[in-house]
C-alpha cells in the first residue's frame, strides 16, 4: 500500500471552509487506497498575530519562549483539521512534531532536523490511520520545543517522506505549480509541466516563494517525489524531479528577492587573507554571504562588496565597524534600498548569449545593474528595489515573448 504525503499550508487551512476541503482532500486520497499522512502550517498570517502577542509583552523575548509560543499555531490546525476528517467518519490521529518523532538541534527559531522517530507513526498508518502532523516544530535533547525557521512546514514533510519512503510528497500551496514568475504580478507567466531539483532549489534560494530551499535540498538529497499543487483548484501541478523535460526552455523562470542588503568595505589593504579576515568574522555569527565583489581602488587598496539578508544587514554592519582598525578599512557602507532579479535554467548551459539577453532586457527598460554573480545555471543582478518588479517583467518578456 503506497504512502502519501501531503502539505498544506497557511492559507489552505485559513478558515472553517477551507479546512473542510482540505479534509476532502485528504480523504479522496485515501479511498484511492493510499496510506496518508498530512503535514500543515498555523492557519493563515496567524503565526504573524502570534508574533506581534509577543512583541506587545516583550520585543526582545528570547527564541526558546518564542518557539514555545509560535508552536502553538500548528497544535490549533492539526486538531481543526482532525475532527473535520473524524467527522466524515475516517480514522485519524493528530500528531506535534515531537509525537511524530522530530527530535532536532537547540538552534531555537531555525533549528535543523537531526532525525525522526517513525516507530509511532509507522504503528499508526499500519492501522490505517491518517495522520495529521504539526509543521515547523520538533524536540531538542534538552526536550525544549524547536522551530524549523521560514518554510519549516515543508522541511517537516519531506523529511518525514524520505524517512517513510513515502511514493509521493505533495506540497499543496495557493497556486497550481511552479511558474515561470510569480503569476500574480507577471502577465504571460507560464506555469511549468516539471522542473529539476537543482532548478528548483536555485529559484527557491534566489526568492521564488513557492518552496523552501530546504525542502527541495533535502527531496534531492533522498531522491523524494515532490508535486506543488493548488489546494484550491482541481489541477495537475508542476512536478519536481531529478531531470526535467529534454527538449526545454533555455531558463526555467525569473524570481526576485526585496530581502537583500548591499554592504561594501571601503580601501581595504590590498594583501592577502582580507578576504579571509572579513567573511570569517561574519561565519562565526552564521551570517550567511551572497553576491561578492571585489574592485581595485586606489594606492594599493582595494574595496570589496557583498550581499547579506536585509535581517542582518545591521549585525553585520555592527560586527565589521567594530573591526574596522583589524580589518583595516576606511569606511563600512549599507544599502537595503536593493534586490537581487535572477534568472535560471539548465538550458543555459548549451545556449550562448543568454547573459546579453538579460543584460538587453535591462537595458531597454532602463534599468541599472550594480553587481553580476553567476552560475552555470543561473544569472543573478543586484538592482534598485524600485525597479525589481519592473525587471522581472521586462525580462520575462525578453525570453518568452521576444
Amino acid at each position: 500500500m503506497d504512502l502519501i504525503v501531503q502539505k498544506f499550508g497557511g492559507t489552505s487551512v485559513a478558515n472553517a471552509e477551507r479546512v473542510e476541503h482540505v479534509a476532502d482532500l485528504i480523504t479522496r486520497t485515501y479511498d484511492k487506497g493510499n496510506n496518508v499522512l498530512a503535514v500543515v502550517s498555523a492557519q493563515g498570517k496567524f503565526t504573524d498575530v502570534l508574533v506581534d502577542k509577543a512583541n506587545e509583552i516583550n520585543p526582545k523575548g528570547s527564541r526558546r519562549e518564542m518557539d514555545v509560543l509560535l508552536s502553538a499555531g500548528e497544535q490549533i490546525s492539526i486538531a481543526l483539521l482532525a475532527l473535520a476528517i473524524e467527522k466524515r467518519g475516517y480514522p485519524v490521529k493528530s500528531m506535534l512534531g515531537w509525537q511524530a518523532g522530530f527530535v532536532t538541534d537547540s538552534n531555537h527559531s531555525n533549528a535543523r532536523i537531526r532525525r525522526i522517530n517513525t516507530e509511532r507513526v509507522q504503528n499508526e498508518l499500519a492501522k490505517r490511520t491518517i495522520i495529521i502532523v504539526a509543521g515547523f516544530q520538533g524536540l531538542d535533547r534538552y526536550d525544549d520545543m524547536t522551530t524549523l525557521g521560514r518554510g519549516g512546514s515543508d522541511t517537516s514533510a519531506v523529511a518525514l517522506a524520505a524517512a517513510l519512503n513515502a511514493k509521493k510528497c505533495q506540497i499543496y500551496t495557493d497556486v497550481d505549480g511552479v511558474y515561470t514568475a510569480d503569476p500574480r504580478i507577471v502577465k504571460g507567466a507560464k506555469k511549468l509541466d516539471s522542473i529539476s531539483y537543482d532548478e528548483m532549489l536555485e529559484l527557491a534560494t534566489l526568492g521564488a516563494q513557492v518552496l523552501h530551499n530546504r525542502s527541495v535540498e533535502m527531496a534531492k538529497r533522498y531522491n523524494v517525489d515532490l508535486e506543488v499543487l493548488s489546494s484550491l483548484e482541481d489541477r495537475p501541478g508542476t512536478i519536481i524531479k531529478e531531470e526535467a523535460n529534454v527538449e526545454k526552455m533555455i531558463i526555467s523562470g525569473v524570481a526576485k528577492d526585496t530581502n537583500v542588503a548591499r554592504i561594501s568595505l571601503l580601501e581595504l589593504k590590498d594583501q592577502p587573507g582580507m578576504a579571509f579576515r572579513i567573511f570569517s568574522l561574519l561565519a562565526k555569527e552564521k551570517i550567511n554571504v551572497d553576491i561578492i565583489l571585489q574592485s581595485v581602488g586606489r594606492d594599493g587598496t582595494k574595496d570589496i562588496t557583498f550581499t547579506v539578508a536585509k535581517e542582518n544587514a545591521d549585525h553585520a554592519v555592527e560586527i565589521l565597524s567594530k573591526s574596522k582598525e583589524q580589518i583595516g578599512c576606511k569606511a563600512v557602507l549599507c544599502d537595503k534600498e536593493v534586490a537581487k532579479v535572477s534568472i535560471v535554467g539548465a538550458g543555459m548551459e548549451s545556449n550562448p548569449g543568454v547573459a546579453c539577453k538579460l543584460f538587453d532586457a535591462l537595458a531597454q527598460a532602463n534599468i541599472n545593474i550594480d553587481m553580476v554573480s553567476t552560475s552555470e545555471i543561473k544569472i543573478s543582478v543586484l538592482i534598485h528595489i524600485d525597479d525589481a518588479q519592473r525587471a522581472v517583467a521586462a525580462i520575462h518578456d525578453k525570453f518568452y515573448n521576444d
